[in-house]
């Protein structure tokens, strides 16, 4: 029986998203200092990569575990550049994501929480804006963006195309948002846009599913 059927209220599902370099995760954290829970799904993955998806991706992808973890450089050089192998891949962890999404659903609706965030990197890419009650984008300037990714350790330019073509563009994302959080200023204009979305959100119905 799961928490809806037991008759829990179900939260406000409220999905994050936006491309790399955004602040999306920032944006995340501003989520959870306010006390909404927050269901990172990288930090998901980051677990799995270290548990349960270990075995089937070592099977599909030989080699690209050590010491019983995902090397995560190995893989990312296998499925970078090859559509095929990446599919292989997310049919391997998507559905595991789901799961820990669901439980995570699930568990915030027995314990009466009003609102959660969904941290959703690629929501719209993967189709899963049907899971949404209103989505946020997380934008900046693409100046700004290619900046800051660019700083990342292990980070070029030639990865950074190949990342950003399997990406939605920013422009379409902020078309289909609900809310458009601007990271571009410092953190207390961040702050300030999350408490007024959450202040609008609380005023919004969840959507029929």
């Amino acid at each position: 029986m799961n928490a809806t059927e037991a008759g829990a209220r179900r939260p406000f599902v409220l999905c994050l998203t936006g491309s790399l370099g955004m602040g999306k995760s920032t944006a995340g954290r501003f989520f959870a200092e306010a006390g909404v829970p927050v269901h990172d799904s990288d930090a998901v993955v980051h677990a799995l990569y270290e548990g349960a998806a270990v075995a089937p991706i070592e099977q599909a992808f030989p080699g690209s575990t050590s010491g019983a973890r995902v090397d995560r450089a190995k893989l990312a050089a296998r499925v970078l550049n090859d559509n095929e192998a990446l599919a292989r891949l997310e049919a391997i962890v998507h559905p595991l994501v789901s799961k820990a999404r669901d439980r995570f659903l699930a568990e915030q609706a027995a314990r009466g929480a009003p609102v959660v965030v969904l941290d959703i990197p690629l929501l719209f890419e993967a189709g899963l804006q049907c899971c949404c009650d209103a989505v946020v984008v997380v934008s900046a300037a693409a100046e700004l963006q290619r900046r800051r990714v660019l700083e990342r350790p292990g980070m070029t330019e030639e990865k950074f195309a190949a990342i950003l073509a399997k990406q939605m563009p920013d422009a379409e994302k902020r078309r289909r948002a609900d809310f458009v959080l601007d990271s571009s200023r410092d953190f207390g204009h961040a702050r300030a846009q999350v408490r007024d979305i959450l202040h609008a959100v609380a005023k919004m119905q969840p959507r029929q599913r």
